[in-house]
């Protein structure tokens, strides 16, 4: 019997927010109520690909322990999507 798809719960958002570039955990559809995460200079990983991979293997990294912590399953991750056009405003 073939495995029934997981849903999404869930993802993690990056925003770049001032001089900060902030990660938050947000529902698959809204950024309404999304809970940030962690936060770096967005300098320090301006024209460092290697850093900022690191940062958000980090902050995926929380998301999938506290996941599998409450739900007792692994998550997986696709690939980085681009933000909906209406999660999109200045620097946000």
């Amino acid at each position: 019997m073939p495995e029934k798809p997981l849903a999404q719960v869930g993802r993690v958002a990056f925003r770049v927010e001032g001089e900060s570039w902030n990660a938050y955990y947000a529902l698959p559809d809204t950024m309404k109520d999304a809970l940030l995460l962690g936060s770096i200079r967005f300098g320090a990983v301006a024209g460092n690909a290697k850093r900022k991979a690191a940062f958000m293997e980090i902050m995926r990294d929380i998301v999938t322990d506290i996941i599998e912590e409450r739900l007792w399953i692994r998550p997986t991750w696709g690939g980085p999507n681009t933000a909906p056009e209406h999660e999109r405003s200045g620097s946000a």
